[in-house]
């Protein structure tokens, strides 16, 4: 089992270089990689005996053509780059993928920069990376506190963000299944909220949409200056510490909603055997622009990530269904589905002057809440 920490690391004025360095020589190992690719397919399209790219084949051209500067640099970044870009077009091909699309370039203007090391090692307490042949100064780098650093390391990822370093740790370790409680839960996702057999989780609390409003606030004036200034903004000294304020707000927000989930993925699995979610199609939705802010604030693909993975963790069963499930639709009390122009919309049914959050069944006559309803019908999947 590979379970992953995320840590900040705290690296001293040389080792911050050199990370800088590494981040740098990774991106470069990608571009370089990329266009050799390209080019061999060309040359493979129009000459059938040139051989076809591969991993095995773009890494040693690579190699072959090193200049001196990338000796005084880790080698297992080159390779891990070329390792990542085979298994970006091997992705290419499968059109299933959450982020599916042609590999590019990439930018030194990308907000988050990194690279893969697999060997890195944890001493006593600290990262201590892989030291090149001839590098004489060289540091552990510090990081965050209680984190488990139990099991055994593997591929390393370390990323800069707004001038902060961060490492993913995955560790492969043996976790124990949770007790049975014999209970079963559903939970309907929602704009704003989950619902789900015992309570609601709140997913867009007051602190977060505060945030909110002041990213937006930065954004206008960031734009603003752009506007103005034209290229020449990007150089001055208050875009640079307003940028830097609009990046620490996202960070903000992300670390409330990851929070958030979080914590409710870890309670449903320590309470329930069996969870029943939708298998939603999130991109189709939020092509809608009805709700797609909403949607992507409200972290439904991200949700059923975490739960995926911690019920394959802990030996709970997780139940999808399916997308055209009517769950919303369906009376819970009778097993009446409404259709046509009886369906609940988000605003509701002008056709009856119902209110989007309620559910009045046109067979039994039973009034109920939207969402409650919607859960009380996942459970009858199980």
């Amino acid at each position: 089992m590979i379970r992953t920490q995320k840590v900040r690391l705290y690296p001293n004025r040389h080792m911050r270089k050199v990370l800088g360095r590494l981040c740098d020589y990774r991106r470069y190992c990608w571009n370089e990689g990329l266009a050799t690719w390209n080019d061999m397919y060309d040359l493979y399209t129009i000459d059938s005996s040139s051989p076809h790219p591969s991993t095995y084949l773009v890494r040693n051209e690579l190699v072959a053509n090193k200049a001196d500067w990338q000796y005084a640099l880790s080698a297992r970044t080159l390779q891990l780059a070329i390792a990542d870009l085979g298994n970006a077009w091997q992705n290419f091909f499968d059109k299933s993928q959450p982020d599916w699309g042609k590999p590019t370039f990439k930018s030194k203007r990308s907000a988050r920069q990194g690279f893969k090391t697999d060997r890195a090692k944890i001493v006593a307490g600290k990262l201590r990376l892989d030291k090149p042949h001839g590098v004489k100064n060289w540091y552990d780098i510090r990081i965050s506190k209680h984190v488990d650093l139990s099991g055994v390391l593997k591929v390393v990822s370390i990323y800069r963000e707004n001038g902060k370093y961060w490492a993913s740790f995955p560790f492969e370790v043996k976790l124990d299944d949770k007790p049975q409680t014999g209970d079963n839960s559903a939970v309907d996702v929602n704009v704003g909220h989950l619902n789900y057999t015992a309570d609601v989780i709140n997913t867009l609390p007051k602190r977060l949409r505060k945030l909110y409003q002041r990213i937006k606030f930065y954004q206008k004036q960031l734009a603003h200056k752009r506007v103005v200034n034209g290229n020449n903004a990007t150089k001055s000294g208050c875009y640079i510490a307003m940028r830097a304020k609009l990046q620490r707000d996202y960070r903000r927000v992300a670390n409330i909603q990851h929070d958030i989930m979080q914590k409710f993925t870890t309670q449903l699995v320590n309470d329930y055997d069996k969870i029943v979610i939708e298998d939603l199609s999130v991109k189709a939705m939020q092509m809608s622009h009805v709700a797609s802010k909403g949607l992507q604030r409200s972290m439904f693909g991200y949700f059923r990530q975490i739960l995926s993975y911690k019920c394959d963790w802990y030996g709970k069963e997780l139940i999808l269904a399916d997308h055209q499930y009517p769950s919303t639709q369906r009376c819970s009390k009778c097993g009446h589905i409404k259709v046509g122009d009886d369906k609940i919309t988000l605003q509701g049914n002008e056709r009856h002057c119902t209110k989007h959050n309620e559910y009045v069944c046109y067979s039994c006559g039973a009034v109920l809440d939207r969402d409650e309803n919607a859960v009380a019908n996942l459970l009858d999947l199980i």
